[in-house]
C-alpha cells in the first residue's frame, strides 16, 4: 500500500487499541512528520484495558521495517518465515513510503485498489449513522 494510515507520533496507546480494534488493521504506523518511529501490533498493546501513556513508549521498529531495494521474494519469505502479514517500507531516514501488507491466505500482496474496494464494500452493508444535532 502506498499510503497506509498512521497516527502521529504523540498519540496515546488508547488512541492505537481503537485503530487496532478494527480487525483489517494489524498495526499502527507512528510518523513524525513523515518518518516513521514506531509500530504497534496487538501482541504490543498492555494486557490492562485503559493503560495511559504515549503509544511511543510501546512502539517497536526493530523486525517491522523493510527496504524498498529488497525483492518481493526475500521479503515475502521472511514475512511467512515470521510469520509477519505487515512490514513497513522505508528508506534510509526512515521516511515512510508504504506498508507491505501479506494477503491472508499468503497469496501475495494488498494493493490501495484492493483496500479501497473492500473498504467501499463495508460501508455499503453497514448501516448509516447520522451525526449532528436533533432538533
Amino acid at each position: 500500500m502506498s499510503i497506509p494510515k498512521t497516527l502521529p507520533h504523540d498519540a496515546s496507546i488508547e488512541a492505537a487499541r481503537e485503530v487496532l480494534e478494527d480487525a483489517h488493521v494489524h498495526m499502527v504506523l507512528l510518523t513524525r512528520g513523515g518518518e516513521l518511529v514506531g509500530t504497534i501490533t496487538r501482541d504490543d498493546l498492555p494486557d490492562d484495558c485503559r493503560s495511559p501513556g504515549p503509544a511511543l513508549s510501546i512502539a517497536v521498529l526493530q523486525g517491522r521495517t523493510v527496504a524498498p531495494t529488497e525483492t518481493v521474494a526475500e521479503v515475502r519469505g521472511r514475512m511467512l518465515a515470521r510469520k509477519q502479514r505487515r512490514l513497513a517500507v522505508v528508506d534510509d531516514d526512515h521516511q515512510l513510503l508504504g506498508l507491505l501488507c501479506l494477503k491472508r491466505d499468503h497469496s501475495g500482496f494488498c494493493s490501495d485498489q484492493g483496500v479501497r474496494a473492500r473498504a467501499a464494500e463495508r460501508s455499503a452493508t453497514q448501516p448509516h449513522q447520522f451525526e449532528g444535532k436533533s432538533r
